[in-house]
């Protein structure tokens, strides 16, 4: 099993803004793990996250396919004009 290395006082990096809301003794270990860590805690679950996910096998498999799925030309997703094999005068007068 892998270790989550946490580098002590690397805090800045590109933020996303994500709204959640965590039990509160996660929020009391986050603080303590960010003050032991010398980091923000923003770094802290940015760090927590991508090591849960890179050990989640499922979802690397998911994630490994979708990308190949979005690589891929989409030549079946482009739109058809619809054929009724009806013309516009006999659409209108079966009415």
């Amino acid at each position: 099993m892998s270790k989550l290395k946490l580098e002590h006082g690397i805090s800045r990096i590109r933020r996303a803004k994500l709204q959640s809301s965590i039990d509160q003794t996660i929020a009391d270990d986050l603080e303590l793990m960010a003050e032991w860590s010398n980091n923000e805690t923003n770094y802290v679950v940015n760090e927590l996250l991508r090591f849960a996910l890179t050990q989640e096998e499922d979802f690397q498999r998911y994630k490994a396919s979708a990308a190949t799925n979005a690589s891929r030309p989409a030549a079946s997703a482009k739109p058809s004009p619809a054929k009724s094999g009806l013309s516009p005068i006999s659409a209108s007068t079966d009415a």
